[in-house]
């Protein structure tokens, strides 16, 4: 199975990326991993609800770009579905088994999706009710696809 993180804003501190590296280089063994970092939009600290809506648009642009039309979209968004671990192994699972091949994650910016990336998307999961930074959200994901495949092949790590 072939994974993309398709994610809006740039890693900056040197533990994220090297989290990033380390979850990657993981997975290497389960599956083609492709990770997109987007550029963000710069948006004024006291926009008004207009302005936000054109720079989620413009952000979902770019994203939408990345999204092969084959591809099973998963939009991270707090109104999504809440998996556990076991949940997301077997959701995966599922997926792989009847047929899908390519399934891109995506992480929006600090003002969320756009409502045509949520349409395009063909599941909306949710890790919390909480707001993450895209930094640590990028982490907490790859970790969770990795122990999802850890998961599937009851190999430890699961604890």
């Amino acid at each position: 199975m072939k994974v993309t993180v398709v994610c809006v804003g740039k890693l900056k501190e040197k533990y994220w990326r090297d989290a990033i590296a380390e979850y990657s280089k993981r997975l290497s063994r389960y599956m083609k991993l492709e990770i997109i970092e987007l550029a963000d939009e710069k948006a004024p600290e006291n926009m008004s609800d207009a302005q936000a809506a054109e720079v989620k648009e413009r952000e979902g642009q770019r994203i939408l770009k990345n999204v092969k039309d084959d591809a099973f979209a998963v939009a991270l968004a707090v109104e999504g579905k809440m998996l556990s671990s076991e949940e997301l192994a077997e959701f995966m699972a599922k997926k792989s088994v009847g047929g899908v091949s390519h399934i891109v994650f995506i992480i929006g910016g600090s003002l969320g999706l756009s409502p045509a990336v949520m349409r395009r998307a063909d599941y909306a999961l949710s890790f919390s009710r909480m707001t993450f930074p895209h930094q640590m959200m990028r982490v907490v994901l790859l970790e969770q696809i990795y122990r999802s495949e850890r998961i599937q092949r009851n190999e430890p790590y699961h604890k």
